[in-house]
């Protein structure tokens, strides 16, 4: 079994039917469509090129839950409200008891996550078994971007630490370049959103890994990939090491992920669990699937 734990619905351009025959391509039995509920001064407009046309947030969770409906044999659920917003714990709450959702996320918005308002968020999420999928990035020098110079998101890897700490039955997911840039125990991430060559032992990733146990890395997009493929002998014993905390998404519709973990050599029990095994121990109301296996 494959779960995709990180995609989107209306992305450049896959309606439903394109979608699922996607999936179909690469053998992808379930995939967790991500709502990204930010405003309009928390992203790039360039987004509105590839992401839904309908509204001023670049994915809605009302259409998640339109392809979950299309297929419900085939997509899951993912759906994080804003925490700035004084309804989002509420909301979180309806949406989990209306449309059972799976995951929280994505969280992909301009400001520190370990705000109080977002605190309070996470332990709402854990109270109700949904993992956090949290994305970084860090402020880089780019020659094009309106309105802002850059897209910072989350406050970087000492906000992870803070949240981790202070939410500790919640569980959250790290993605995207600010927390991958971390693999490696260097100071690149300040200068580079996809460091490349060897990785230096040590990263802050792993020792995170090591103090909480709390923490999960899911693989998706260009960083995770990068991230893994940079140093395959380096990347061969991190997921060997931390097979029961990694999870496998794509966050787009290539097959780069696994071929990339065909080409690491992995047992079988290991790919197992990157694939699915990990995201059935954490995703919320999986014990359908679960049966399935």
């Amino acid at each position: 079994m494959i779960i995709d734990v990180h995609n989107h619905p209306d992305y450049y351009g896959y309606h439903p039917a394109k979608f699922l025959s996607n999936m179909d391509e690469f053998g992808i039995d379930y995939t967790c469509l991500l709502s990204w509920e930010a405003p309009v001064n928390d992203y790039d407009p360039g987004y509105k090129n590839s992401e839904c046309p309908f509204t001023d947030v670049p994915t809605p969770f009302e259409r998640c839950v339109a392809y979950r409906d299309r297929a419900p044999d085939r997509f899951l659920l993912g759906f994080c409200p804003d925490p700035r917003r004084p309804d989002a714990v509420g909301r979180l709450r309806s949406a989990t008891a209306l449309f059972d959702v799976n995951l929280c996320g994505e969280l992909k918005l301009r400001m520190m996550y370990d705000n109080p308002d977002a605190i309070r968020l996470y332990r709402a999420a854990g109270e109700l078994g949904l993992p956090v999928l949290m994305h970084f990035d860090y402020e880089l020098p780019r020659a094009e971007s309106y309105p802002w110079p850059n897209f910072w998101y989350g406050g970087g890897i000492d906000a992870l630490e803070r949240v981790l700490k202070l939410c500790p039955e919640t569980r959250f997911i790290g993605h995207a370049p600010g927390f991958w840039a971390h693999i490696s125990n260097d100071d690149r991430y300040l200068t580079e959103g996809y460091p490349k060559g060897k990785v230096i032992p040590g990263g802050r990733i792993e020792e995170l890994l090591e103090k909480y146990p709390n923490l999960y890395c899911e693989i998706s997009a260009g960083s995770g990939h990068n991230a893994l493929s940079r140093d395959p002998d380096f990347s061969r014993g991190f997921l060997t090491r931390w097979q029961d905390r990694v999870l496998y998404g794509r966050d787009y519709y290539d097959n780069i992920h696994q071929e990339l973990l065909t080409s690491l050599g992995l047992p079988q029990e290991i790919l197992e669990k990157i694939y699915s095994g990990n995201a059935l121990k954490i995703l919320r109301g999986v014990e359908r699937l679960r049966e399935k296996k």
